[in-house]
């Protein structure tokens, strides 16, 4: 049974290797939070410079939205394949994932749900 560092860190690799794959590049920073049934992952610096250049290029709405509307459709595209990830690390269902990124900070915040808290070993005390 892994300790609640261990699965964070599971996750985090897990959503590092999709940014890589999926996205082109991994983020710059990716911290991952159990609470109760709730995995919170923050990755930090994950726009391309490409993207970068879109939004700065645009009007600053209709670049913002177009970003948004990718991201999230990749999100939603990969999302059985997040769910199974998180799933195997967990071996706790996931009901839903939640996404967003800020094209301001190049932020992405993924929330994902679980049916359940996830069993964990306390690690031990020095």
């Amino acid at each position: 049974m892994k300790t609640q560092g261990e699965i964070e860190a599971a996750i985090c690799e897990g959503m590092s290797h999709f940014e890589q794959d999926y996205m082109g590049r991994g983020p710059k920073n990716i911290h991952a939070h159990l609470i109760g049934d709730l995995i919170v992952v923050r990755l930090q610096g994950v726009l391309t410079a490409a993207e970068q250049q879109l939004v700065k290029s645009l009007a600053s709405k209709r670049g913002r939205d177009l970003l948004k509307d990718v991201r999230t459709q990749l999100i939603e595209t990969a999302r059985p394949l997040l769910e199974a990830m998180v799933q195997d690390v967990t071996e706790t269902k996931v009901l839903s994932l939640h996404h967003d990124v800020s094209t301001v900070t190049g932020e992405e915040v993924v929330v994902f749900t679980l049916a359940e808290a996830p069993a964990f070993r306390e690690t031990r005390k020095k």
